[in-house]
């Protein structure tokens, strides 16, 4: 009987940690009003040369983030590796990232693959950060890196 409750206890645990680690993940991702990511676009479609917006009928939750995909193709690819393709910073601005540490919002559709990870930018009014960072790319990623490190903690 001992070890039944000990079993339970563990278990509740383990299930409320993860439900905290999932909503400290969701206040560090860029997320739409509705809860996804990547501002609806589908991340494997960017890996496939063809950024998409994906629909709510392909969607999966990884680790508390919500992702649509285009098709169950991607959808299916996504589950076997979803770290490959969550992109980086938690979907924000990869530029202002490095620069300064902060969370800017992103144009979906300026992106780069870099080191098979997806960096998302901001490029609106004429303000094209993905130019800013491939001027200095591996200094700005390392930045970036360590600015990501120390704002999810």
């Amino acid at each position: 009987m001992k070890i039944s409750f000990a079993f339970i206890l563990t278990f509740l645990s383990l299930h409320v940690m993860a439900q905290s680690e999932d909503a400290q993940r969701r206040r560090n991702f860029n997320l739409t009003d509705n809860g996804v990511a990547a501002r609806e676009f589908d991340v494997v479609s960017y890996f496939k040369g063809k950024p998409a917006k994906g629909i709510d009928k392909f969607e999966v939750t990884h680790k508390g983030i919500d992702y649509y995909f285009v098709s169950a193709e991607n959808m299916e690819e996504f589950k076997k590796s979803p770290q490959k393709y969550e992109p980086a910073y938690g979907g924000w601005d990869a530029f202002s990232m490095a620069t300064d540490g902060k969370r800017v919002k992103v144009d979906p559709s300026t992106f780069k693959i870099v080191d098979g990870k997806l960096y998302l930018f901001h490029n609106f009014n004429g303000k094209n950060h993905l130019l800013g960072w491939n001027k200095n790319e591996g200094k700005l990623k390392t930045s970036g890196d360590n600015f990501w490190l120390k704002t999810i903690r």
